[in-house]
């Protein structure tokens, strides 16, 4: 592939940015300031924090005005903006059993231990498309008493334990505790680790991560997946850093995430046919469809990941950087890359017109670089 220097274009590319600027800041409607997005575009602002591996709504809001609504870009600019903020600490393992519930759904047992909290979701609402003219009016809401919940109501058990109390889990623990992997500082191959794959899927480009999902649940590579979730959960988790000179864990804030375990049952011919696995899944912000996908594909790579190209795309083709990247690379000159083509097919035709043969191909051997 061969790239060659764009000049004499500096002008023009000046005046794009400026066209971008103008017709952006200064369109004929009102400031969309900083709390309008994230108060009413939440789950966009979720998914760019996400991806941008950034957890700041007022960044991301600001990320997403600048890009015009373009997630990707805006996912782009947030990751941008990270690589410029010091490292003042590194935060202290999370609990998820410390989550405070904001909605929890277990699709796989009517009366789990705790409650079924739907909190805030679309889940039941029909996709009537609604167009009012103005601010819809606040509808009349009296708040019924306030019930006081239990400790038990608030910090459920897990569907899992049930189940590893039944003994139905294949139970895939290890007994050591590798720190996990940061994909920040050093960019993951396979093989590698499963935090290594759990954090690329929780940064990656929700949409791509979706599409692998439903491609690897269709089973084209005939893996057999059956499949359901148990724990659905979004809350707010607590952050904590190690004072520099107490050295204790002080909690500085809280975030949300939104958390998945999948359930898939084993029936390979070299598994346990009398368990079922357990995946999970867990990202920044309400952003359910990515935790899912997460917590079904964490199963997959266990199951069929060595054995196929499952752990490779999961590794180097879900980020919505490198992907969309390569793609927009495509727009920038290829002058010399496309005339070399050119080049070759008009040899070719003149060598046939000659009545010389094409010359015979020699295959590469296999693991050669090129």
């Amino acid at each position: 592939m061969g790239y060659s220097g764009a000049r004499g274009g500096l002008e023009a590319i000046l005046a794009a940015e400026d066209l971008v600027r103008r017709a952006r800041d200064q369109a004929p409607a009102p400031w969309m300031p900083t709390g309008q997005i994230t108060a009413r575009m939440r789950l966009l602002v979720d998914r760019v924090m996400g991806e941008g591996g950034l957890y700041h709504e007022d960044t991301a809001a600001a990320a997403l005005r600048q890009a015009e609504g373009d997630p990707l870009e805006a996912s782009h600019l947030v990751r941008a903006h990270r690589s410029t903020l010091p490292r003042l600490a590194v935060s202290e393992p999370v609990d998820p059993d410390e989550m405070t519930i904001l909605r929890r759904v277990v699709p796989a047992f009517r009366e789990p231990d705790g409650p079924q909290l739907l909190g805030r979701t679309t889940d039941y609402t029909g996709r009537l498309l609604e167009q009012p003219d103005g601010q819809p009016e606040a509808r009349p809401h009296e708040p019924g008493p306030a019930r006081e919940r239990t400790a038990e109501q608030r910090t459920p058990r897990r569907f899992l334990d049930l189940l590893r109390k039944m003994d139905l889990v294949a139970d895939q623990r290890r007994t050591d505790d590798p720190d996990p992997v940061d994909i920040t500082r050093k960019p993951a191959r396979p093989p590698a680790d499963r935090s290594a794959v759990l954090a690329s899927m929780a940064r990656a480009e929700t949409g791509g991560l979706v599409a692998l999902w439903y491609r690897s649940i269709l089973g084209p590579d005939g893996d057999i997946h059956e499949v359901t979730l148990g724990d659905v959960r979004h809350g707010r988790v607590p952050l904590r850093v190690r004072h520099p000179h107490t050295g204790n864990p002080v909690t500085l804030g809280e975030f949300r995430v939104s958390e998945a375990e999948a359930i898939e049952n084993l029936d390979g011919a070299d598994e346990d046919r009398t368990r079922l696995d357990v995946g999970y899944g867990l990202c920044f912000g309400h952003n359910e469809r990515k935790a899912i996908a997460m917590a079904n594909l964490d199963i997959a790579n266990r199951r069929f990941g060595r054995t196929g190209p499952l752990g490779q795309l999961l590794l180097l083709t879900v980020d919505g950087l490198d992907s969309a990247g390569f793609l927009e690379h495509l727009k920038l000159p290829h002058y010399v890359t496309f005339r070399s083509i050119v080049e070759r097919k008009q040899a070719m035709r003149t060598a046939a017109e000659a009545g010389e043969g094409p010359a015979e191909r020699v295959a590469e051997p296999a693991g050669k670089e090129c």
